[in-house]
């Protein structure tokens, strides 16, 4: 294969065989039997009174709530006239990506947004989220009123059952009603409204209750060697927003390039970078989705860009070569400009996570560290005692980023590779491990962090990481292939850990690295992670077997995730 050669797009996720997986079915609740089996179109029954006759006129319409005409008379809109609910059909769980826990059915002509609907809010708190909701719907924003029929209502109740991220949505009365412990909840319920009209034709009568199963729903993407528009990271911010994804990691800084402007260090960013006025952009649209921003400045190694700027802090091997990207831990320049910029960054990016790197640190990829790198080994011993090796002083560096950004209260993330067992130095407290590989030298299962007590984020390489070119043994994931076979369970390779590790994984975070820059266009890239967005969504949202097949899944996925 031509690895420089530009790729065309393909559809790796076709028709494909029914959807597999293991585990525990979901509740269900009030469910019906599986989309596949639903009847598509049901029979509605129009009674039609003529005015100064006796006699009663039957129609039959192809849908329950569209008269002959195409419109809409006993809908949920603020015009609509009042039928007798139990004339209707029992209604049927929205089509939804993901898919929602609980749908409670009930008889009722749903809701779609008609002449005089608003969204309204019980809570000032939620005044971007009902303005957003209203502008995707072309309704009015309200404001903070009572609803009337026709309205959409958001509200903030803490004492709603489901705990963080929760919902309830209602659809009752002529009304929709969004109802969460939090915003967030709140958020993610107008998603399911937004997607069930675009899926049908209304959204459906009754009660759905939903929840994740994992707290922290990711997408990361390399900036640093391969740059992208604004505007094209702001696409997959709204996309990840209606899958219901809430973190967004930049990796902006690595050999290749700097990508984020900097005041402290002007001399390290590459010509193509983002503004801190883009940045400020990106966070904005972020923020209004629910989506955390993680910055990762990754060190000690992969610093080729700061060591362009700065030489001097160039690591050397006893023989005299020059790693790519790896500063030397003994020079303590390397710990101020490092210092210098999270600093910088932190009051940038005020989220509540950091992720520092720490992978592939190339004096650690060594067959023997201490013969290759004496001046490390001998740094080592003279900071943390003569037992220590060239890990405890990585681990040591870990240690001292940690205490710069103590300030700002940040969880803190690192990459399985940078912590090592048996070390005299220990990692800080607290951090979040994202697992992605078990091929580096003197790797380890990802059971053995989880028996340190280290909560886990699944980032397999094999099925989460989208390196362009796809380089040594990288190829493109499928949303298929996640979509039968992964689970946050299956951390390494393809078989999972025990099922009582899994509240120890936090989540799930696919990647799109940028190792052969320019194989694959920024379209290409969005539409080539399109369906594995999609899948690892639904899987992170519910940790059972999926309901639908995969070609199921596939059609309603392009449906729901169109764009607006």
């Amino acid at each position: 294969m031509d690895a420089d050669r530009p790729r065309e797009p393909q559809d790796p996720d076709g028709p494909g065989t029914p959807a597999g997986g293991s585990g525990p079915a979901r509740p269900r609740g009030h469910r019906k039997p599986r989309r596949g089996g639903r009847a598509r179109h049901l029979l509605g029954i129009a009674v039609i009174v003529v005015a100064g006759a006796a006699a009663l006129t039957i129609a039959a319409w192809p849908h329950e709530d569209r008269a002959p005409d195409g419109s809409t008379p006993d809908s949920g809109s603020a015009e609509a006239p009042v039928r007798d609910p139990s004339s209707y059909p029992v209604s049927e769980e929205p089509g939804t990506v993901p898919s929602v826990r609980e749908h409670q059915a009930a008889r009722g002509p749903g809701w779609q947004p008609g002449d005089g609907s608003r969204v309204v809010v019980a809570d000032g708190r939620l005044a971007d989220e009902g303005r957003l909701l209203a502008r995707e719907l072309g309704i009015d924003y309200g404001g903070q009123k009572e609803p009337e029929r026709g309205d959409v209502r958001l509200d903030v109740d803490g004492d709603t059952p489901g705990g963080p991220q929760s919902y309830e949505l209602r659809v009752a009365d002529g009304q929709v009603r969004i109802t969460a412990p939090d915003q967030a909840g709140v958020f993610y319920g107008t998603r399911t409204l937004k997607q069930a009209l675009r899926t049908g034709s209304s959204a459906p009568e009754g009660v759905i209750k939903d929840a994740p199963a994992k707290p922290q729903r990711g997408f990361m993407l390399d900036i640093a060697r391969k740059p992208y528009p604004a505007d094209w990271i702001e696409d997959r911010i709204r996309e990840l927003g209606d899958l219901k994804y809430n973190q967004l990691s930049l990796h902006f800084s690595d050999d290749q390039a700097f990508r984020v402007e900097s005041e402290s260090h002007p001399e390290i960013v590459s010509d193509d970078h983002l503004t801190k006025d883009q940045v400020r952009r990106l966070l904005k649209v972020a923020a209004e989705r629910h989506i955390t921003v993680i910055p990762e400045i990754d060190s000690p190694g992969h610093l080729g860009a700061v060591i362009k700027a700065h030489p001097d802090l160039q690591l050397r091997a006893a023989n005299g070569d020059t790693p790519r990207g790896a500063i030397d831990l003994d020079d303590p320049d390397s710990a101020r400009i490092v210092d210098d910029l999270l600093k910088e960054y932190a009051d940038l990016f005020k989220g509540g996570y950091w992720h520092l790197g720490a992978d592939e640190y190339p004096a650690l990829m060594a067959q023997n560290p201490e013969q290759s790198y004496p001046g490390l080994a001998r740094a080592a011993r003279d900071k943390h005692g003569q037992n220590a090796r060239v890990e405890d002083l990585a681990t040591g560096w870990v240690a001292d980023r940690a205490a710069t950004l103590r300030p700002y209260d940040r969880t803190l993330k690192v990459w399985n590779d940078g912590l090592f067992a048996d070390t005299e130095v220990k990692p800080p407290k607290g951090l979040e491990v994202e697992y992605w590989t078990g091929k580096e030298i003197g790797a380890r299962p990802p059971t053995q962090y989880l028996e340190e007590g280290f909560k886990l984020i699944n980032m397999n390489d094999e099925y989460l990481y989208y390196v362009l070119g796809e380089p040594q043994t990288f190829t493109y994931p499928t949303g298929e292939r996640i979509y039968r076979e992964w689970t946050p369970l299956v951390l390494r390779g393809s078989e999972p850990v025990a099922g009582r590790w899994n509240d120890d994984i936090l989540g799930a975070r696919f990647a799109v690295w940028g190792d052969i820059a320019d194989a694959q266009t920024t379209a290409q890239i969005a539409e080539g992670i399109r369906m594995p967005l999609a899948a690892l969504a639904e899987k992170v949202w519910h940790s059972g077997k999926p309901e639908l097949s995969w070609t199921e899944f596939r059609q309603l996925a392009r449906k729901a995730t169109a764009g607006d």
